[in-house]
């Protein structure tokens, strides 16, 4: 089945929150359903102190808001009134307005119609509590339908362009939503997702299931189709599981295995919490100790956000990072800076970065009287940016392992796309777009990511030590573009010092990397690890699919095709928040 291509222009984003609970009421009481909720960061200072959340971030980036939230209505019957529209909205589908449980307002159409604001650059809360009616098919019929209008809208505003897609930001449930609409509403209406929705991330979104799904046995919640949709085994499509038997057996489209044939998985990144101890509900957190899944270590572990399990918010074959956040609350994936960092870069970046452990080495540790286990993990933060866009870390128990072998080739239940031979320890967007040359750095079109490196060993059974730090150390990978794109691994900071007889920043020719037929290799470690790592990067267009960043310079130039430079430079693209 062939797909649309992607885009990384300015698209209408729809925000989805997570699950509510029992009741809704709470949901229906809050105007933007906490997306407008940001956090303070207590030990950082100036504009790293306080995220003020989604909406507003987007309000004093370049983003061009609209409030669009009040246009929709959802109602639990069919709203069937005569209208007497105004001529320029009768071009409209008239059961947009009338005849329907979704309905649009026509006060609110009119106003965007005739606004001057881009369309291409509005929020849309979607509000799918508001039906009341606790079914995955309404709530797949109602997103759809909010889909089609928004882009209906956008293409009357601008009849000359092409009708624009749609991004999709989805906490928690809201996830298992949108891909009720890609694998049941848009097959039933014989459509197909992928020209409708450009790019899709889920924060914390249960893909696989939630493990102690029996709970819901216990407590009798309301809302049980609902609740369905979080079994692990109904997301794998297990009938004997689910009570449908051999001769009952249909196949069950919304399964997590069958996203692939709907919507392709280099359009979906799945943004993983890691941060189990901070997530309020303390019984999620407990339970899910108490009933880790196979490949997870048992109870000794709990690779969670606090509610959902690292191994259930992805799917095999989307991109995935990992932020150190709690499922829900103040500090969350949804109340995060991370988050919008990593969304915005996934929807507008213009580079794509992939890290490969090419060959590893521990070279002390080893526990006598227990059972030692190697972990080693990453993380990725670009300069100028307070934030990780990966994090891995003894705390957040998901770093790459347990391995028993010291040159790190054990398989890997939990993360097979770090297995031999690709090796992929990080995949990451990044967003070039504003960098030019910088006068501070004698001129120089740069871009700068700092990689911070851990290997522990911990005994399992607990006899003798405990988590055993055998390396810890940070670099900084520096791409400088001048007559070719040249990759420098530095230990330090050095590149923001200046030499004092040429009075600009320079990167000592020791500090290259080593050229390869995919990108560059660069060695790493000190006493008791050592190991070589790879960067590839690849450059995205605005609409297509990525081309390797050398390749794209060898074929325009070192200045790129009209004079530009070959790296992303000022231009329109500035005007897109996530730099």
């Amino acid at each position: 089945m062939a797909h649309s291509q992607p885009s990384r222009r300015a698209l209408p984003l729809i925000l989805i929150r997570g699950f509510g609970g029992v009741g809704v009421e709470d949901e229906r009481r809050i105007a933007y359903q906490g997306f407008n909720d940001g956090t303070v960061y207590p030990r950082k200072r100036g504009e790293n102190y306080i995220y003020e959340g989604l909406i507003l971030r987007f309000m004093k980036s370049d983003w061009q808001y609209r409030d669009a939230t009040n246009i929709v209505g959802y109602y639990s019957g069919v709203v069937d009134v005569a209208l007497d529209l105004p001529a320029i909205l009768q071009g409209f589908d008239a059961q947009y307005f009338t005849g329907h449980r979704i309905v649009i307002d026509p006060a609110m159409a009119l106003n965007l119609v005739t606004s001057k604001s881009d369309l291409c650059k509005t929020l849309w809360v979607f509000r799918y509590y508001d039906l009341d009616d606790r079914r995955f098919v309404a709530y797949g019929e109602a997103l759809v339908r909010l889909i089609s209008f928004i882009r209906d809208l956008a293409s009357f505003k601008a009849s000359d362009q092409p009708k624009p897609k749609v991004n999709i930001l989805a906490h928690s449930m809201g996830g298992l939503l949108v891909r009720e609409a890609i694998q049941v509403t848009y097959p039933q209406q014989n459509q197909q997702a992928s020209d409708h929705i450009n790019k899709i991330v889920t924060l914390g979104t249960p893909h696989q299931g939630i493990a102690f799904q029996f709970l819901q046995e216990w407590i009798k919640l309301d809302a049980q189709e609902e609740l369905e949709r979080f079994n692990p085994a109904f997301q794998r499509d297990e009938p004997a599981k689910t009570g449908r038997g051999k001769n009952k057996y249909k196949k069950n489209e919304a399964a997590f295995i069958y996203l692939k044939d709907h919507f392709p998985l280099e359009r979906l990144l799945t943004v993983v919490g890691t941060n189990y101890r901070t997530y309020s509900v303390s019984i999620a957190s407990w339970m899910n100790r108490l009933f880790s899944v196979t490949g997870e270590g048992g109870p000794a572990y709990n690779r969670s956000d606090g509610l959902v399990k690292q191994s259930s918010a992805q799917i095999p074959g989307a991109y995935r990072t990992f932020v150190h956040k709690c499922h829900g609350g103040h500090d969350s994936l949804v109340t995060s800076r991370e988050a919008y960092e990593i969304a915005t870069r996934f929807f507008f970046g213009n580079m794509r970065a992939r890290l490969r452990l090419v060959e590893a080495k521990i070279q002390r540790g080893g526990d006598w009287f227990g059972k030692s286990e190697y972990f080693f993990g990453v993380s990725v933060k670009p300069r100028q940016v307070d934030f990780e866009l990966f994090h891995q870390s003894p705390e957040a128990e998901n770093c790459y392992g347990p391995f028993s072998k010291a040159d790190l080739t054990d398989p890997l239940t939990d993360f097979t796309w770090a297995d031999p031979p690709t090796r992929l320890i990080w995949e990451g967007f990044l967003d070039a777009s504003k960098l030019g040359p910088d006068p501070d750095r004698g001129g120089i079109v740069d871009m700068v990511i700092r990689i911070d490196i851990y290997v522990g060993e911990r005994d399992k059974y607990g006899v003798g030590f405990s988590d055993n730090v055998i390396f810890r150390k940070q670099y900084y990978l520096r791409a400088v573009l001048g007559d070719q794109l040249t990759l420098f691994r530095h230990t330090g900071e050095q590149f923001m010092q200046k030499e004092a007889q040429h009075g600009k920043y320079v990167s000592k020719e020791d500090d290259k990397t080593e050229v390869t037929a995919s990108g560059w290799e660069f060695p790493v470690g000190g006493t008791g690890f050592t190991a070589t790592l790879g960067l590839e990067l690849d450059y995205i267009p605005e609409d297509g699919f990525g081309l390797p960043l050398r390749d794209r310079i060898a074929a325009a130039g070192p200045r790129g095709v009209e004079g530009k430079s070959a790296m992303p430079s000022p231009s329109s693209e500035a005007t897109i928040p996530g730099a």
